[in-house]
């Protein structure tokens, strides 16, 4: 079970299931709703999905003709999309979970998309807080 909510805490989530082809979005799309680089999502099945708290508190976003981007309309965290041609399924952004993720993403993909300050391969120094510069 994977329990997660919004920023605000305002809408909060459970799936009672196993999350599915989880991937680094790099597309232009992604990268505009999330407001990073990229954005990690993964797969869930529609009926192992579960508002259990702020249901009112949804708003939608149609970005393309039964696509939609379902996001808390306080703090405006994206929580699931969904797309008319597969209601089985929803597409989930893995930020919105508290909970620890089993699966892990199998790629990246649209990298040919990707931020122009991205380097996949970066070397770069990892911290468990802000960058001592910042401390």
């Amino acid at each position: 079970m994977y329990r997660g909510k919004c920023l605000c805490s305002e809408v909060h989530i459970s799936i009672n299931g196993r999350i599915s082809d989880i991937i680094h979005c790099h597309c232009s799309l992604c990268r505009k709703n999330i407001g990073t680089a990229y954005a990690t999502n993964g797969f869930i099945n529609a009926e192992e999905f579960e508002i259990t708290q702020g249901k009112n508190s949804l708003s939608s976003f149609s970005f393309k003709p039964g696509r939609y981007r379902h996001f808390c309309s306080k703090c405006g965290s994206p929580v699931y999309s969904s797309n008319d041609d597969d209601p089985s399924r929803y597409r989930i952004r893995l930020g919105i979970l508290d909970s620890n993720i089993n699966e892990r993403p199998i790629s990246h993909n649209f990298v040919s998309s990707k931020a122009n300050w991205e380097d996949l391969d970066a070397e770069l120094p990892r911290y468990d807080a802000f960058e001592p510069s910042r401390q």
